[in-house]
Parts: C-alpha cells; sequence; structure tokens
C-alpha cells in the first residue's frame, strides 16, 4: 500500500500574538488601564487617582509591558516637574479591536450559558 501525502501540517498558534493575548488577559489591569485612555485619562498619576485599588508601581509595570509588546506609546515631556503620557499606537488600535472581540464572544457565550 502507498502512503498517502500529507496534506495539511500541525498548525501552531503564533507565538508572539498569543504571547501577546496571554500577557494582557494575565495583567488584571492592562483592560482597565485602556478603558482610561480611551477616556482621555493618560498620565500616570491621574490613573492612580481614577481607579480603586491600583498602586503606582503595578500601574508602571502594566504600562511597561504594554509599551514593550508596542500597544502604547510613551511620550515623555522635557518639562520641569516631569510630564509623562501614554497613548495607543496604531499597532495597539489594531490589536484592542481583537480584545474587544475577545469580550463579545465571551458576552455571547455567557448569554448562551444562561439561556
Amino acid at each position: 500500500m502507498k502512503s498517502q501525502e500529507k496534506l495539511f501540517s500541525r498548525k501552531s498558534a503564533p507565538a508572539r500574538s498569543a504571547r501577546m493575548v496571554e500577557a494582557i488577559y494575565g495583567c488584571k489591569w492592562s483592560l482597565t488601564v485602556y478603558q482610561l485612555l480611551a477616556n482621555g485619562i493618560n498620565r500616570p498619576g491621574e490613573m492612580v487617582r481614577s481607579v480603586e485599588g491600583l498602586s503606582t508601581k503595578v500601574l508602571n509595570e502594566c504600562l511597561r509591558k504594554n509599551v514593550q509588546f508596542g500597544i502604547l506609546e510613551k511620550r515623555t515631556f522635557n518639562e520641569i516637574p516631569p510630564r509623562v503620557e501614554y497613548e495607543t499606537t496604531a499597532f495597539g488600535k489594531k490589536f484592542l479591536r481583537i480584545v474587544d472581540e475577545l469580550e463579545a464572544l465571551q458576552e455571547e457565550i455567557d448569554e448562551d450559558v444562561l439561556n
């Protein structure tokens, strides 16, 4: 018997984007940060004051991770006192559309469970 040629190879999750999604959902504050940015709150001090339970240390770690992934951009102004602002990059806007789709999918799943 002649062996049949394989038509498909094993498909794996895209390494970097899968890691990004895992890291963002693993950080309990990232989604909150995106919500703050969408509402015009882009300075770290204001972010900490706007969310109960959010510390400066945890926020800075979260922001750093998002900057490393290219989701957010840090803008530093040469002023006294120093001023730092964060904004969503063009890539970040694409990524956040995917996050929004995941949230919509979860809502559908939750509705199906209730019905």
